[in-house]
């Protein structure tokens, strides 16, 4: 298949790259490298640098005329979304709407899209959360996926572009930034193998549902050919607290490191854990990688890149 990544220098889409080109597919590459970075491009991919907002987006889908748009790229910073809601929607909502409407002029069949499974719920009546729960977001980015999905449904019953909106969990794992808007994992991480003290925000007792990579990249293989429309579930099920996640780190990253906390992020959701269930009727998916074999391998990751 040809498929255009975008996002595909950034941390999750630029694994699952890697994973379509190695399974044969024709790859291209759209990122304009505001917070993805260069080595984590497929070589084997062709690249463009390009915002999704441009209007250089018609260039690349007049030449690649992919067959399906992974769409990985996003303002993805959750407090800049509340500081700055035009900006955010700017980036996810009319990015999205300049990809689909290119899309749909050039033969595009399928969309994957990343959405989320925390921001999009809110805070949770159920635990953990179904598709069917609810969405009341919180945050003009969790606004702006939900509106998302809205507009690939759209797309989808008035021009046939089928799509799998992938709620994903909280996603942790090699190549994950640890700055800026980044997950407690990479955070967390690189302080401890550098010997810096992270703080904990508030009482750590807020649940994340925590799902590797890795993980994530099979199920968007199994999206790319599943007869599915729709949005679907992508996590573990499984709460874990931050205090629980620090305590797995510290022995991991060979530090002593008490726990220490700081002043709760206002606003911040208690407690968010999404269900698989329909991931794994539809796609065929569940986790396969455990939270300690995960850490495991994101640390040793960081290792070598502090050396480095």
């Amino acid at each position: 298949m040809r498929i255009l990544v975008t996002g595909g220098a950034g941390f999750i889409a630029s694994h699952v790259a890697d994973a379509f080109v190695a399974a044969g597919h024709d790859v291209a590459i759209l990122d304009d490298l505001s917070s993805g970075r260069r080595e984590n491009l497929n070589p084997k991919a062709r690249f463009y640098q390009v915002d999704v907002q441009d209007a250089a987006v018609a260039d690349v889908f007049q030449r690649e005329r992919p067959e399906v748009l992974c769409h990985h790229a996003a303002q993805m910073d959750v407090r800049r979304s509340v500081a700055d809601p035009m900006f955010d929607a700017r980036v996810n909502i009319v990015g999205l709407l300049n990809l689909l409407e290119q899309g749909r002029q050039h033969g595009l069949r399928r969309v994957l899209f990343a959405s989320t499974g925390g921001a999009i719920y809110g805070e949770q009546d159920v635990f953990p959360a179904p598709e069917t729960h609810k969405t009341e977001p919180l945050s003009p980015y969790g606004v702006a996926k939900l509106a998302s999905e809205r507009y690939l449904f759209f797309y989808s019953a008035t021009y046939g572009v089928s799509y799998a909106a992938l709620r994903y969990a909280n996603v942790y794992g090699p190549r994950q930034n640890p700055h800026g808007e980044a997950g407690v994992v990479a955070i967390f991480t690189e302080k401890l193998l550098r010997g810096e003290q992270p703080v904990i925000n508030g009482d750590g007792t807020q649940t994340r549902d925590y799902v590797y990579v890795a993980d994530l990249v099979r199920a968007n293989l199994a999206a790319l050919q599943a007869d599915f429309t729709g949005a679907v579930n992508l996590g573990t099920g499984i709460e874990t607290d931050v205090n629980a996640l620090f305590r797995l780190l510290v022995p991991l990253c060979g530090s002593t490191a008490a726990e220490r906390h700081g002043p709760a992020k206002v606003g911040e959701q208690r407690r968010s854990v999404i269900d698989n269930a329909l991931a794994q009727r539809v796609l065929g998916w569940r986790p396969e990688v455990t939270l300690e074999t995960g850490l495991r391998q994101t640390v040793e990751f960081f290792r070598q890149r502090v050396r480095s």
